[in-house]
């Protein structure tokens, strides 16, 4: 019998492939079994399947998966965030998984509303993760295209203003 934090390959501890596995009690009912061996060396799971509860396919879900990190995580550079069906924003979920733009549920709760399908919500800093209420503009998707485009056109503006600035100072020095 291999003892707890005993680590094999997986053909030594009687499984296919490559991913190192690690002898590991569950934290729940303190049932001992071979887990895969995450890179930092923990096990990918805490739980045994009876354990984690909610399973589909053998796999478990939300808050008893093994990986959930509070039901957030990053899409294309947005943050998204999980909705129960219990949540008065629920309707604002995108289906079937259940997960709604962080920023759209911020403005949502402070309008005390969900959000319609054609408002959009502008990042006044343009940083996709800055989520505060204040740095949050609720406008329609017209509007949006147009805001987009003259914002980026006074950076580019500005930054031609600087460059400029700074061959009008190199001018004046080689006088």
């Amino acid at each position: 019998m291999p003892q707890l934090g005993e680590v094999r390959n997986a053909k030594e501890a009687g499984f296919k492939g490559w991913a190192k596995r690690v002898w590991s009690a569950c934290e729940k009912c303190g049932k001992e079994r071979w887990v895969i061996l995450k890179v930092g060396g923990q096990p990918k799971s805490k739980m045994c399947r009876k354990c984690c509860g909610s399973l589909i396919l053998g796999r478990a879900i939300g808050e008893k998966h093994g990986l959930w990190k509070g039901g957030k995580w990053i899409s294309q550079g947005y943050i998204m965030v999980k909705l129960y069906p219990n949540d008065p924003f629920y309707p604002m979920a995108i289906k079937p998984h259940q997960y709604v733009l962080e920023h759209r549920l911020v403005m949502a709760k402070h309008l005390g509303r969900c959000l319609k399908s054609w408002e959009v919500i502008h990042h006044k800093n343009h940083i996709k993760t800055d989520n505060r209420v204040e740095n949050l503009q609720l406008i329609s998707r017209h509007r949006h295209m147009q805001v987009t485009i003259m914002e980026d056109r006074i950076n580019s503006l500005e930054q031609q203003v600087a460059t400029l600035e700074a061959e009008n100072l190199k001018l004046r020095e080689a006088q």
